[in-house]
């Protein structure tokens, strides 16, 4: 079976189109599925979305993404696992890519990463420059993280220690543990981070990563791009914050 695990946070306004996309991706393959859907400490409407989509909810309280992420682990069925944020389309392509892989013998990997939407110049010139480096370094975007049940146990998880950068962590986990494969199918993610947060706010925070090590990801403060109150996205304003 394959569990797909969505953490979400007040994910109300995209949380239905994600859903939709694995249904269709997942029904398309044929195979059994699931779909878990981890409502973390949400205050709209993410779990009853969740439920009128058909899927099951678990519902805890971290606001940490790691162990939300784990938390959805543990209560799925499958022995291959799909971690997909509650932003990102997925396709059959991109599903039935991951599924072949750990059918292959992979025991997990990542995809190439497309945003939806208008992006600011600074987004675009970030993206221009980080989805290659991913690539490069056979990392698996955060957005999309698939891994056998045998191999995720095998690395523990994702680091509970981590609230950023788990993604990477996990990848490198999973390499070590065997063959890890980054797909050249994509899924489209939300932009949304990069329009509602202006070029100074992103790459300030990235220069105070770079600045304070690895303990800067080990704590909720400072991570407000991730972590913070919910901007609006100015999509469909056509608004440009670069």
């Amino acid at each position: 079976m394959i569990s797909f695990i969505i953490p979400a946070h007040n994910e109300e306004q995209l949380l239905g189109r994600t859903l939709d996309a694995i249904e269709a991706a997942a029904r398309a393959l044929g195979e059994p599925y699931e779909i878990v859907v981890v409502d973390d400490a949400s205050t709209d409407r993410t779990a009853a979305i969740a439920e009128e989509h058909g899927a099951r909810v678990i519902r805890v309280v971290h606001r940490q993404i790691a162990a939300t992420r784990n938390a959805g682990a543990r209560a799925a069925n499958g022995d291959m696992l799909i971690f997909v944020d509650a932003d990102t389309v997925v396709n059959e392509a991109v599903v039935r890519a991951a599924v072949d892989a750990m059918r292959g013998g992979a025991v997990g990997g990542g995809c190439t990463v497309r945003f939806d939407g208008p992006l600011p110049l600074y987004g675009r010139i970030m993206a221009a420059i980080v989805i290659p480096l991913y690539r490069a370094a056979r990392l698996a975007a955060g957005c999309f993280v698939f891994c056998t049940r045998e191999a995720f146990d095998a690395v523990g998880g994702f680091d509970e220690r981590l609230y950023a950068a788990e993604e990477a962590v996990i990848s490198r986990a999973l390499r070590r543990h065997g063959r890890f494969v980054v797909l050249r199918e994509p899924v489209t993610t939300s932009g949304r981070k990069l329009r509602a947060h202006s070029a100074r706010e992103i790459l300030g925070l990235l220069v105070r990563l770079a600045a304070s090590g690895p303990k800067a990801i080990q704590r909720r403060e400072g991570l407000d791009v991730w972590y913070g109150e919910r901007r609006e996205d100015h999509h469909h304003t056509g608004r440009d914050d670069s």
